[in-house]
């Protein structure tokens, strides 16, 4: 495993209509269910980013 990303191991629990809309995304995209979700956690609005 790839050490950059290990640092943390998250297990979210997803309804079904959530899982097959991650899933129609990424396979639209192309792109992998950890990238999105990593994608979507980043642009989350935050106290900090408000400073």
């Amino acid at each position: 495993m790839n050490k950059k990303w290990a640092v943390k191991r998250l297990t979210i629990n997803l309804t079904l209509s959530e899982v097959e809309r991650l899933e129609i995304y990424c396979s639209t995209t192309g792109r992998p269910a950890t990238d999105v979700i990593r994608e979507l956690i980043r642009s989350l609005a935050t106290e900090e980013a408000a400073n």
